[in-house]
């Protein structure tokens, strides 16, 4: 994992703290670019700092504590923000792993960080400090400034709601890999009622342009109209350059979709079984700034699902 604004050194006594922070950063506020400025900032802090004792146990307070801050200020901007908001997505799920042997530990993804994004700000941060990070709760009271037992109510409603939002993830790995082939070959191929028996009755698809990109300024609900959706874009891009890159996107199998050499969206999925059970579209430019630009390779397909 690299840091763009604050490469590690190998004399450094922070960096094997960097992951963690980034992990946490990045679930709270949903953007990779917003947490690197966290985690510098607490980086800052810390170099100010006077008789620390626990360094990560400071690094993750000060961490938690600025996203709480600018959480205030992105519900704010989230009310004029155009169409769907999507987080921005990550080719280097590793590298932002919780390092902790809880169950969400590794998942990052868009159904979960969704689902996190409809709690409120001290919810947010005390369901990933404890059912993430695996943080005993009197330390999360402390971070928080709030009692243990408040502290263990936020997380209980939190893992409620989380529960009832988030997808159950897919038990088999190469079910993700199958459905992503075959839902590029039903779009190829202009055959509606093909596309929608890969997708749940009920599934959805979020468009995210951000105003900078077009995009559906709703969600698309029902499997007929999401495979008249793409199939309908697929006829309107039909004179273009367009080439597709297997990528992982989040932890789970996606695909980079460049047009005319430019990296136009990113889409991944959730799946339910044997269905599609939502589409997660990324257009915004300002979301895909970090990602590779044609040609190279974001990452690798993960084991077990080609």
């Amino acid at each position: 994992m690299s840091m763009s604004s604050n490469r590690p050194h190998d004399n450094d006594p922070l960096a094997p703290h960097r992951g963690r922070l980034l992990g946490l950063a990045y679930r709270m506020l949903g953007s990779r670019s917003d947490a690197e400025d966290v985690v510098q900032d607490a980086y800052l802090r810390f170099a100010g700092a006077q008789d620390v004792h626990n360094a990560e146990a400071f690094l993750v307070t000060v961490v938690t504590r600025l996203c709480l801050d600018r959480l205030k200020s992105a519900r704010a901007q989230r009310e004029v923000y155009v169409g769907p908001w999507l987080p921005e997505p990550v080719c280097d799920a590793e590298g932002l792993s919780a390092d902790a042997a809880t169950e969400l530990a590794d998942d990052l993804s868009f159904a979960l960080l969704l689902a996190l994004d409809r709690l409120s700000p001290l919810e947010r941060a005390a369901f990933l400090l404890h059912d993430v990070f695996d943080t005993p709760f009197p330390e999360i009271a402390a971070m928080l400034d709030r009692t243990e037992a408040s502290c263990r109510q936020l997380a209980s409603r939190a893992r409620r709601a989380v529960r009832d939002n988030r997808p159950a993830p897919a038990k088999a790995p190469g079910n993700h890999a199958r459905l992503l082939q075959a839902f590029g070959e039903a779009v190829a191929s202009g055959n509606v009622a093909r596309l929608a028996e890969l997708l749940r009755a009920d599934a959805v698809a979020l468009t995210d342009g951000g105003g900078r990109k077009t995009a559906a300024r709703n969600p698309i609900i029902g499997a007929e109209k999401i495979a008249r959706f793409f199939i309908g874009i697929a006829a309107k891009n039909a004179g273009h350059d367009i080439r597709i890159e297997p990528a992982v996107i989040n932890g789970a199998v996606g695909a980079l979709l460049y047009l005319d050499g430019e990296l136009d969206h990113t889409m991944s999925m959730a799946i339910d079984g044997e269905k599609i059970a939502a589409i997660y579209i990324v257009r915004n430019p300002d979301k895909l700034r970090h990602l590779p630009a044609a040609g190279m390779h974001c990452c690798r397909q993960p084991s077990g699902t080609s």
